[in-house]
């Protein structure tokens, strides 16, 4: 099976891979919520949900450095908590002199952003995994059968499947710059102009993407309508959960249900 490089999917047979992936995506949001709506500063659970989520990158033989590779998508996202550290009032910890400005860092502000950093750390694990171990088409139909409205489900399919063809367009246009480009041997001759130059012809050519873009998703529609595409996504019946995957579920939500309850009755 041919697999985009875009395309997160990692084909394995591990347990998690084999699970049904209804069961899949409702854990995954489930331990999201979890992890969101644990307390700060509730340290002990943030340890335990580190660790659930670990043993699953293990089962899921994706490996853990790769997911903990991808996981530092998170970090840009943190940093627009940063400010928190200097607005909320407690017990100083730090100051900064910027200029006319004096920046004091509080405890609660530090915990506040400690906490945020690693709960969004922790939930982006577990998006990845959902994502490396359950192909797309799977999760849109898993989407649709715990009733995620059509129209949110129709958009996540269409913004997924036309980001390979815009890939893909940037590619030819990549493809015919370099065979229309000349290479000097002498290492003191570089192809291309100046700086303006180059952000010109980049200019061009993003232009020139938008419009082949916007006129292969015409093509694309049209396509689709004509074999009878309405907004939905068309499959064959799933079949009812086994026990074992009731089972995963069922044992999965407790687990959860019982972390976020010691987290709110002790750290809330």
């Amino acid at each position: 099976m041919h697999i985009h490089f875009l395309d997160p999917y990692q084909p394995r047979l591990s347990p998690v891979h084999r699970l049904d992936p209804r069961v899949k995506f409702v854990l995954a949001v489930a331990f999201i919520l979890t992890t969101a709506i644990t307390p700060p500063g509730a340290w002990p659970v943030y340890i335990l949900l580190l660790a659930i989520v670990l043993a699953v990158e293990i089962l899921s033989d994706l490996g853990v450095g790769y997911v903990l590779r991808r996981s530092m998508l998170a970090i840009p996202f943190v940093l627009a908590a940063f400010p928190v550290i200097f607005t909320l009032e407690g017990l100083t910890v730090f100051s900064l002199d910027i200029g006319p400005w004096m920046l004091t860092a509080s405890q609660p502000g530090l915990e506040r952003f400690i906490s945020i950093a690693l709960k969004s750390w922790i939930s982006v694990q577990a998006a990845i995994i959902l994502a490396g171990s359950t192909p797309f088409p799977d999760l849109l139909v898993a989407m649709r059968a715990v009733k995620v409205p059509r129209l949110l489900v129709a958009i996540f399919g269409l913004m997924w499947r036309y980001l390979f063809v815009m890939v893909d367009e940037a590619m030819r246009l990549l493809r015919a710059r370099a065979a229309r480009s000349g290479h000097a041997d002498r290492s003191d001759l570089k192809p291309g102009g100046k700086l303006v130059w180059r952000g010109r012809m980049a200019g061009g050519m993003a232009g020139s993407l938008f419009l082949r873009a916007f006129e292969r998703s015409d093509r694309i529609y049209m396509a689709m309508a004509a074999r009878g595409y309405n907004g939905e996504v068309h499959s064959f019946a799933l079949p009812s959960l086994s026990p074992a995957n009731w089972l995963v579920l069922g044992l999965s939500l407790a687990v959860l249900l019982i972390l976020l309850i010691i987290s709110i009755l002790i750290f809330g």
